[in-house]
């Protein structure tokens, strides 16, 4: 893998977590657990990653659109239902989207 930072992130050592891990994750984050959520933020930094660099081409600074993609991301979490037959990746990448076009609107 590459090394990329981005934000003062390393994305080359940003973990992988499995579809079973994701499922438990979202489970533990609907109960409370801060852990649980800090773990499955960072294991969906490579998501956002992906989606800014659809805009990468506007000239934007990649370090804003990857801090407003987190935010998107965070967003994205506090909302997902983890009952619906859905990947995360389904609902969170439309939320990161989202967040980036509303800053191109301005």
């Amino acid at each position: 893998m590459h090394k990329v930072e981005i934000c003062g992130v390393n994305t080359s050592k940003l973990p992988v977590l499995s579809n079973e891990e994701k499922k438990e994750l979202l489970i533990k984050i609907k109960n409370g657990d801060i852990e649980a959520r800090e773990k499955f933020i960072n294991g969906n930094l490579r998501l956002v990653l992906s989606v800014v660099q659809r805009f990468s081409n506007r000239n934007e600074n990649a370090d804003d659109l990857f801090q407003i993609g987190c935010v998107g991301l965070i967003k994205a979490i506090d909302n997902f239902d983890p009952n619906l037959n859905v990947q995360f990746s389904t609902y969170g990448v439309p939320m990161i989207i989202r967040r980036n076009k509303k800053i191109f609107k301005r």
